[in-house]
């Protein structure tokens, strides 16, 4: 609905390897001129400003490519997911309780299913997939 059926077609008709997300920019930018040469936009400094907020819009567009371009390191990711799995094989070890029968004071109380460590687990490793 953004685009004209003609619109539509001259897009996809375009030729190019990366994304196409600066024609409707060019579109726009030529199209404010026009109208500003037909009287539609009475001020230059109105199109300036019009033409001042698209080229930041497509400014941040160009920025979110780049970001799309570089991927991540497959390193990272590996060193990422060794961390999280040796915390939770440390804190499997390190979070049990003592043995009741030694008698420790303030230990009396003993959990056999550590549910926090389990859902600290399952918060780190779903973030770990995203």
């Amino acid at each position: 609905g953004f685009m004209t059926r003609h619109e539509r077609k001259l897009f996809d008709d375009l030729k190019s390897p990366h994304l196409k997300y600066w024609v409707p920019f060019v579109w726009f930018g030529n199209l404010a001129s026009k109208a500003r040469k037909e009287g539609r936009i009475r001020d230059s400094v109105d199109l300036q400003t019009m033409m001042n907020e698209m080229n930041k819009y497509r400014s941040w567009c160009s920025l979110l490519f780049g970001y799309d371009w570089v991927g991540i390191p497959l390193v990272y990711t590996q060193v990422v997911t060794l961390a999280v799995y040796t915390f939770f094989f440390a804190c499997l070890i390190g979070r049990q309780f003592l043995d009741t029968d030694q008698g420790y004071q303030g230990h009396d109380l003993d959990i056999y299913i550590p549910i926090f460590t389990l859902l600290q687990f399952f918060f780190y490793a779903g973030w770990l997939k995203v």
